[in-house]
């Protein structure tokens, strides 16, 4: 194929690995994956996965006798890729190898299962391992903590995590900011301050991720005489406040329908070596058009290129149903036409104003 220029794809490559697998010549078939990926051609990752449960069971026929490391890696991709049933019958090769599953092993398999919403087969796993004498990390616990909070089981996300002192484990930072996070999207965010105190007097030093978890959750349950104090705690602080930490605030300001301390923490932006990025703007673009003001809305669109910052399809669509909104029709149309030119389209929300326009006008000819 290569001598006649013709460029062999996923399917014919796949068939040629599994070939040198079967025949036993695993360095060939491993040579013929990196020749895949060199080449550009990605290999599916259901099919990578089978080519690697297909090399182990080759390297067992050759008396090549994997270890653990090699079966958690295989584990690891089936459950990421929700093949929760592989990963089991790759776990009782395991053991019929005599190989004991290890910490990883059962961490990994408990992530799968959190990763599936199945709280209730990941606890199984996580006491299995304790049953078995393999005694979970601090990592092991984070992943079931995280499960609770995305499962919205809060109480017993805490309970594990009173347990852990019990068991002789310090809780690390992602402990407490997976926590938080958990209480911040349950609305429970006076609890998650709470957690903080308790970081701050006993456990782990705070990073961004957490200041920037409390700020979000503060904002969002309308505490923002709070969200400011905290905001200043932080500046004052060791730690380096970037855009996230202004998008955030801003963000809670303006849909508080405080603009103008909005407007003020934006022009900061630039005083402290910041620059907005394309998020920024759409805040801001988007409540000055709420507010009635589509010329603000407009200068600062256009100052976007100024400051190397290029619209993107989601700041052009909010630009548009701004126009729209605010009855600047010829103004939107403009735009649309722009839009369209830099190769982007328009949404499901700005396709139903310009629709809802054209019926209520009578007029087909706007977006001529």
């Amino acid at each position: 194929m290569e001598f006649f220029r013709v460029s062999p794809d996923v399917y014919t490559l796949n068939i040629l690995t599994n070939c040198f697998c079967h025949l036993g010549q695993i360095d060939c078939g491993f040579s013929v994956l990196g020749k895949m990926l060199k080449l550009g051609v990605e290999p599916t990752v259901e099919g990578m996965i089978s080519e690697a449960i297909e090399i182990l069971d080759t390297m067992r026929k050759h008396g090549i006798e994997p270890n653990v490391i090699t079966y958690n890696i295989c584990i690891d991709a089936c459950c990421k890729e929700g093949m929760l049933a592989e990963a089991k019958d790759i776990v009782d090769t395991m053991i019929k190898q005599g190989i004991e599953p290890d910490v990883v092993t059962y961490s990994v398999l408990v992530d799968g299962h959190c990763l599936q919403n199945q709280m209730d087969k990941a606890k199984s796993v996580f006491q299995l391992m304790i049953e078995k004498g393999c005694a979970p990390d601090i990592h092991s616990c984070n992943i079931m903590i995280n499960g609770y909070c995305k499962a919205k089981r809060l109480d017993e996300a805490m309970e594990l995590f009173d347990e852990l002192a019990q068991n002789g484990q310090i809780p690390d930072t992602v402990t407490y900011n997976t926590l938080m996070q958990g209480m911040c999207r349950l609305g429970r965010v006076s609890t998650a301050c709470k957690l903080l105190r308790t970081m701050l007097a006993s456990g782990p030093v705070p990073n961004l991720v957490t200041c920037s978890i409390l700020l979000d959750g503060l904002c969002k349950s309308g505490k923002l005489e709070e969200a400011l104090k905290l905001f200043q705690a932080i500046q004052k602080s060791r730690l380096e406040v970037d855009i996230v930490f202004y998008n955030i605030l801003i963000d809670g300001l303006c849909k508080a329908g405080n603009i103008e301390t909005g407007k003020e923490l934006f022009h900061e932006l630039f005083v402290n070596g910041l620059k907005p990025d394309v998020y920024t703007y759409s805040i801001m673009i988007n409540r000055f058009c709420t507010e009635g003001l589509p010329d603000e809305a407009c200068q600062l669109f256009r100052s976007m290129e100024e400051n190397d910052c290029l619209p993107d399809s989601f700041c052009y669509n909010i630009m548009i149903r701004g126009f729209l909104r605010n009855s600047y029709t010829s103004k939107a149309t403009q735009l649309l036409k722009e839009m369209v030119s830099k190769g982007f389209s328009a949404d499901i929300s700005t396709a139903t104003l310009f629709l809802d326009l054209i019926l209520r006008s009578n007029n087909k000819s706007i977006l001529i």
